[in-house]
């Protein structure tokens, strides 16, 4: 005898209709896309038109001469390459032209994608390690890098106020961008210090850290990592002969990069037609040192809308409506000619990474993707 319809066979309760429940996470990841959007939404929609329109934006850099061209466009080059010599010194085994499709492609990423940040992290892990970088060689590496990178963000402020006194009264938002950039930095500096002198003081912050973790897991409902102080002691004895041998190397190159980065907004700022009474250099660079310490919590991919609205908010502060104007048009080439580049070059580098690496002399990817799923996972 056939169930009948709607229930099981061999049971008389009847089946109802299955409610549709969506993924554990998914409010997470529709906020996380949906945020950083309504920001940059909000900012170049609303607030950037309120400095200038963008018909006087474009009407501004269609006036440029050919040699302002040429000198942003250099400008830009040689920041983009500086990147790339930051990841040589950290990494010796690795060439320029690995480094480039190595930057260029998780670039790309976290420009484009929420949270690219940690996608960026994947392509990059995929590249090296199909290029014979171990895990904890690249572990090391992105450890290194990054806190070199956040060491160059906190010293910027304070470079740039002690700057800015020779040439005449710092205003009160760079003193308190400073006085933060310099707490946090020597904050920073001394527990990086005694995590590389103390081996009890490493173990006390993996102890700390493994705790922290635990706690944090149990509300994602994921496992913690597995022996955060054998890890962090494995670090510190990694990255302190790293350092003692090419630690002038990676410093050398992330303060190169950053100031690459800052002549761009420099050559910009001059090829829009301001000038030094109008725009300083003491100020561009005060403004950017500023932008760059606000961008290190990662709101929107890549800053975007954020470092745009704080760089003209500072430099076109209590001017006249046609040096904004400038501003604003210097500001926005500024961000093209750094943010954009990227995202077709970074798409080239994968594509050429994957299938032709003979084209462009790097060597061929021996690994597979299935560590990087894990990775995202």
């Amino acid at each position: 005898m056939l169930a009948a319809r709607g229930t099981h066979p061999g049971r008389g309760a009847v089946v109802g209709p299955r409610t549709f429940r969506p993924p554990p996470g998914t409010g997470r990841k529709i906020l996380r896309t949906a945020l950083p959007a309504a920001v940059v939404a909000v900012i170049f929609w609303f607030a950037l038109p309120r400095f200038a329109s963008y018909g006087s934006v474009l009407a501004g850099i269609s006036a440029m001469t050919w040699p302002q061209v040429l000198l942003i466009a250099a400008a830009a080059v040689g920041s983009m390459v500086s990147g790339w010599i930051v990841i040589c010194s950290v990494l010796p085994s690795i060439r320029l032209r690995e480094a480039a499709v190595v930057n260029l492609g998780s670039s790309a990423v976290a420009n484009t994608l929420p949270a690219g940040g940690a996608l960026a992290m994947g392509v990059s892990w995929a590249m090296l390690s199909g290029w014979g970088i171990s895990t904890r060689d690249y572990v090391l590496y992105s450890l290194v890098s990054g806190i070199w990178n956040v060491f160059a963000r906190l010293s910027l402020p304070v470079l740039a106020l002690l700057i800015l006194l020779t040439a005449g009264r710092p205003d009160a938002e760079l003193l308190a961008a400073a006085a933060a950039g310099l707490g946090l930095l020597a904050a920073a500096a001394a527990g990086l210090t005694l995590l590389l002198r103390s081996e009890p003081f490493a173990l006390h912050v993996g102890h700390a850290l493994q705790c922290v973790l635990a706690i944090s897991c149990r509300f994602i409902r994921r496992q913690p990592p597995a022996d955060i102080p054998g890890s962090l002691l494995d670090f510190r004895n990694r990255a302190g002969a790293l350092l003692i041998t090419r630690g002038w190397r990676i410093t050398a190159a992330t303060v190169a990069g950053n100031f690459a980065l800052w002549l761009v907004l420099l050559a910009c700022l001059r090829g829009a037609g301001l000038s030094q009474a109008q725009v300083p250099w003491q100020t561009s660079l005060a403004a950017f040192a500023a932008v760059r310490l606000l961008t290190v919590l990662p709101i929107t991919p890549g800053g975007l809308g954020i470092t745009e609205l704080g760089l003209v908010t500072i430099l076109a502060a209590n001017a006249g409506h046609q040096v904004g104007v400038r501003v604003t048009a210097a500001v926005l080439l500024f961000r093209a000619v750094t943010y954009l580049p990227s995202i077709p070059l970074g798409a080239l580098a994968c594509l050429a990474w994957r299938h032709a690496p003979a084209l462009i002399g790097i060597r061929p990817y021996k690994g597979s993707f299935q560590h990087l799923g894990r990775r995202q996972a």
